[in-house]
């Protein structure tokens, strides 16, 4: 058996009619931004062909999957839990926003072979800048995506231990921790000197495989296997950590990352993840 979940912010009644004619029958839950259908018969590519169609976020899930099924979520930063980049928000204090943006972009979507270098080309950049400008990009610039708050509050309430890893940078993401009350965080440390950045980096770069085994490290600490892990981010090096999850979710992702991961969220916010899981969403209001 499998489960059809439909979802958008403003979901309209013409989409839940044009996913009723396709499945045969009404959904068994209608909210004012999803609706579901139980048993359904679609393939994986006939979903995605009706969530083009439509615009609209839909996934096929088993019916049996429970959020407290898994032990771990391990969270990208930039783009993922925030709406921004930081790197590319720190470099518009140096006039060279674009410049750093077009190599983040590259990155994210996979066309740089060597995220490393990348980073440190873009790191190098923002030599001489006062480490009070990161303070100034935290007050200023830093918003949680939305639903972030909802997600991490029912998955601390079912008991999933949470994890942001980033190849960001440990200001931000120490910060994002306290916020959102995670568990653990891990990124990149920016060198600062004499109170400036010296463009440089501490320690070993988190990038793609940095990531995974930051996940794998986690999940052992827990005692659990990586198949009891969730792993949501949006660009090309999320994917070695999201190869290994249980469950992984696509957030307003780069096109190589949907083609990689078992479930995709394009037009709502995070907590539209919840709707994935049975324990969930059986609670749900329908509308009248």
């Amino acid at each position: 058996m499998t489960r059809l979940v439909v979802q958008h912010p403003t979901l309209s009644d013409a989409a839940v009619a044009a996913v009723e004619r396709e499945v045969g029958k009404p959904p068994l839950r209608r909210t004012a931004c999803m609706a579901d259908w139980d048993a359904v018969a679609l393939s994986g590519d006939q979903v995605d062909q009706l969530a083009r169609s439509l615009e609209v976020d839909a996934d096929i899930v088993s019916p049996t999957l429970r959020l407290t099924d898994f032990g771990l979520a391990a969270f990208d930063m930039d783009s993922t839990l925030i709406t921004i980049e930081c790197i590319d928000e720190i470099a518009d204090y140096i006039g060279r926003k674009a410049e750093v943006a077009a190599i983040t972009e590259a990155a994210m979507r996979g066309e740089i072979a060597d995220y490393d270098e990348s980073l440190r080309r873009r790191v190098a950049l923002l030599e001489g800048l006062p480490q009070d400008t990161l303070e100034q990009v935290w007050n200023e610039k830093v918003q949680l995506s939305p639903g972030a708050d909802e997600l991490i509050g029912a998955m601390k309430r079912a008991g999933v231990r949470v994890l942001v890893v980033s190849g960001g940078f440990t200001f931000f993401t120490e910060r994002i921790k306290q916020r959102l009350g995670l568990d653990l965080a891990r990124s990149n440390v920016l060198e600062v000197s004499d109170g400036k950045l010296t463009g440089r980096l501490v320690g070993p770069i988190i990038n793609a495989q940095g990531k995974r085994r930051v996940v794998e490290q986690t999940c052992a600490m827990l005692g659990i296997t990586p198949a009891q892990a969730i792993v949501v981010g949006d660009g090309a090096n999320d994917l070695a950590m999201m190869s290994i999850a249980g469950m992984s979710v696509a957030y307003h992702a780069k096109p190589i990352v949907h083609s990689q991961t078992h479930h995709a969220v394009n037009h709502g916010g995070l907590d539209a993840i919840l709707n994935y899981f049975s324990d969930q969403t059986a609670g749900a209001n329908t509308l009248a």
